[in-house]
């Protein structure tokens, strides 16, 4: 895989985010469409994620995440993604990468 310098990671603005809504993507059976706050001052952000094989709607509601908040907006079969939920992936299983601590949402990650 090839490197990148420290310079080139810190153009991702990396927040936490909290997830306020989850429906089904009425075009895809494996995405979700996820309604993320920033928290003050900052405007909610809808992410497109492939997670429904892996978590149920009510698992997701209120969790605290780690997103990529400054991506290039993409539509995924109709529907646009402003940003990129951060997961890990290992032997077809995924889980999301959350905060350990109660901390404020919107927080950027460093």
């Amino acid at each position: 895989m090839e490197k990148i310098s420290f310079n080139e990671f810190k153009k991702a603005d990396l927040r936490v985010g909290k997830i306020k809504a989850v429906k089904e993507h009425p075009k895809a059976d494996k995405l979700l469409i996820l309604d993320i706050s920033l928290g003050k001052g900052e405007h909610d952000i809808q992410l497109v994620a492939g997670l429904k094989n892996h978590y149920k709607e009510n698992e997701l509601i209120g969790k605290k995440v780690i997103i990529v908040k400054n991506l290039e907006p993409v539509v995924l079969r109709g529907i646009e993604s402003q940003g990129m939920l951060l997961a890990a992936e290992f032997q077809d299983k995924i889980s999301l990468l959350t905060v350990d601590k109660n901390i404020e949402t919107g927080a950027k990650v460093e």
